[in-house]
């Protein structure tokens, strides 16, 4: 019980500095982002990024997944992987972790109270800025084999860019952080590109021809090998479950894209993963390029081992079933291109079902395209609010709600909101939860921890990914 209030007493000290994941899209144009304090802080602790090999990851959707596969991956190559993610669904220490395991609480204490000498001689340092220190500092004392390091925000200022890793990868790219991050894909990208560095390869996903002209351009002036999802390398989906998705990848250049090798019989493999949804084997296809680069580099992974890694996969809140009867399905969607994707998984996993949403979200997400997209398939809407000072008030999504002419119910408690959604449910309705990581989380919470919901769990354990 000491370490737990010593724990709390740790995070209210990180949360006590800047944090912008907390601050309103409107100030954070205003945000000083730098990465010389970030370099500042390393060379202070002895640069511990340098100690392992590293992927590195951006994007706007897909990198957490991409990030998770990856280390998954190299988990059952027989490597000790520090994997670092933001933000988390119910516990700070979700977010470093080596091989599936988070960083104990007693452990984060203890490290905290190691840095804070070297936190006080840099001026402005970020909640994100000492979280990331934390995870690079812990890793190298774990002697971890190889990290996977998840981007926080855009990505050429982003703390996480001080690393010189193995390869780069960049999602699919699209509008969001749009006050930091620019409002055209153009700029977007650029952001996200910074994350190329001088010689080494990038991996990037299928992208609009806009935000692909820049990636190129970026690549090219790095002396960078850009490989291409969806031209290099091709993913597709052979069979979907409700469980998994068999994905064929074909790999034209065998990871080279060398002459001899293009005019080569491409590579095929099949490998299994338990997200679902066409944005899923998207990526796959990009967690198996960025891992056929890192192990022509640096450690060996070999296909089997990759396709064991892909398929135990744990990656909670994305397009998770934590229920089969009734249906119920948790989704961290919370820009417009995510639900759209959600949408058309919806409509291919559970064709003859109609949702009950429960919706809540950040003010500076496009909540009236995300409604656009999702609100005409659904029956009804239970509005609700999560706890981060970011969300938009439940009374505000009715109105944004009324040209839809859906029955619309107001609850900011998230597990009565699921309490309600629940005796709405009969025959082909099931229940969505969606529209922010934060109201995914607390869902989740009270679907796993509160007694209400037992006679609804009797037959659902098997599919939690807990």
């Amino acid at each position: 019980m000491e370490t737990e209030q010593e724990y709390q007493n740790t995070l209210n000290y990180l949360y006590s500095f800047v944090d912008y994941s907390l601050t309103k899209a409107d100030r954070l144009s205003q945000a000083h982002f730098d990465l010389e304090r970030m370099r500042h802080l390393m060379q202070e602790l002895g640069n511990p990024q340098q100690a392992y090999p590293s992927i590195h990851i951006t994007g706007t959707k897909g990198k957490g997944s991409v990030t998770a596969m990856c280390a998954s991956a190299l988990h059952e190559g027989g490597y000790r992987v520090g994997m670092y993610t933001s933000p988390h669904l119910e516990d700070y220490a979700e977010r470093i972790q080596i091989n599936g395991e988070n960083i104990p609480h007693s452990v984060l204490v203890t490290l905290v109270e190691e840095l804070k000498p070297y936190i006080e001689r840099v001026n402005g340092l970020t909640t994100f800025e000492i979280t990331t220190s934390l995870a690079f500092l812990y890793f190298a004392r774990m002697n971890v084999d190889v990290a996977v390091v998840e981007v926080g925000l855009g990505g050429r200022l982003d703390a996480t860019n001080v690393i010189f890793p193995i390869v780069s990868v960049i999602t699919s790219i699209s509008y969001d952080h749009t006050f930091v991050l620019g409002n055209t894909l153009a700029e977007i990208a650029g952001e996200k590109g910074g994350i190329i560095k001088e010689g080494i390869p990038v991996v990037s996903a299928p992208q609009e021809q806009e935000a692909w002209e820049v990636i190129q351009k970026i690549a090219l002036a790095r002396h960078s090998q850009l490989i291409s999802v969806g031209k290099d390398i091709r993913g597709q989906k052979l069979e979907q479950t409700l469980d998994y998705q068999r994905i064929e990848i074909t790999d034209f250049f065998h990871g080279s894209l060398s002459q001899d090798i293009k005019n080569s019989q491409p590579k095929r493999i099949q490998i299994r993963i338990p997200l679902l949804g066409d944005h899923q084997v998207e990526n796959a296809t990009v967690a198996y390029a960025a891992l056929d680069q890192f192990r022509q580099k640096s450690l060996s992974v070999s296909d089997e081992q990759i396709n064991r890694g892909f398929s135990h996969t744990i990656w909670p809140g994305r397009f998770e079933i934590i229920s089969h009867q009734p249906p119920i399905v948790l989704d961290c969607a919370h820009n417009r291109e995510s639900i759209q994707e959600l949408v058309k998984t919806l409509q291919q996993v559970f064709p003859k079902y109609t949702p009950v949403l429960i919706f809540g979200a950040s003010e500076d997400k496009d909540i009236q395209g995300m409604f656009a997209d999702i609100l005409p398939i659904v029956d009804e809407v239970i509005a609700t609010r999560s706890f981060h000072p970011r969300a938009i008030a439940a009374e505000k999504l009715i109105e944004m709600a009324k040209p839809y002419q859906k029955t619309v119910q107001v609850n900011e408690n998230i597990s009565q909101a699921l309490e309600l959604a629940l005796e709405k449910i009969k025959p082909h309705r099931m229940i969505l939860v969606a529209g922010s990581i934060f109201v995914v989380a607390e869902a989740r919470h009270a679907w796993l921890t509160q007694s209400q919901f037992d006679p609804y769990r009797v037959d659902t354990q098997m599919y939690l990914n807990t």
